[in-house]
């Protein structure tokens, strides 16, 4: 069965430290783990919520789980048609995940006006927002192809994470591809970018 669930930036986080292979525990005020059921549902909990939210983005993870085990939990709707989802108690999240096929893929991402993203530690990254990572990136690929390659393979989470935030805002911008050059290299096992759902 593929399912789809939309997440904040730090679950997205969460995720990508897995492998792209499991979702996070639940937080004790969470005790229900909601898939939705199909990619509009998604795309609308991740636009009109996830994106609006003060972390300011939304993306969409696509997977696969065995058709066996996900049919063990009821498909609850609460809403319209579309608004379909199954409801994974959080202490059987665990099993949940190790049911899933492959890797969680993002094929989907919203981001409002209060995106900050995720501001790295190290480097020339250091302290900055996704936008100004993108401009620190673009100076040093234009000067010196041994720090750019240094800097997004230091960087692994931000670049992840704000790749399809980058672009967005830099659509066929030379940097993008040499972003991706660098990363297929570096980490070929976890694709960067929007994936087909």
């Amino acid at each position: 069965m593929r399912l789809y669930r939309p997440v904040g930036l730090q679950e997205l986080l969460l995720i990508y430290r897995s492998g792209m292979r499991r979702f996070p525990p639940r937080l004790p005020e969470q005790p229900i783990f909601y898939p939705v059921l199909n990619e509009p549902y998604a795309r609308q909990i991740s636009r009109d919520w996830n994106a609006k939210s003060p972390e300011g983005a939304g993306y969409v993870t696509a997977f696969d789980v065995d058709d066996a085990h996900a049919a063990s939990f009821e498909v609850q709707q609460v809403g319209a048609r579309m608004h379909q989802e199954l409801w994974v108690p959080a202490e059987a999240l665990d099993v949940f995940n190790s049911h899933i096929q492959g890797r969680i893929r993002v094929t989907a991402a919203d981001f409002g006006p209060s995106f900050v993203g995720h501001v790295p530690t190290a480097f020339s990254l250091r302290g900055q927002d996704a936008r100004t990572q993108l401009e620190t990136l673009m100076g040093i690929h234009g000067y010196n192809g041994m720090d750019f390659h240094g800097e997004v393979t230091a960087n692994p989470e931000a670049v992840f994470a704000h790749f399809p935030y980058w672009e967005q805002i830099a659509t066929g911008a030379q940097v993008l591809e040499a972003i991706r050059k660098v990363w297929s290299g570096a980490f070929p096992e976890t694709p960067l970018g929007l994936q087909p759902g």
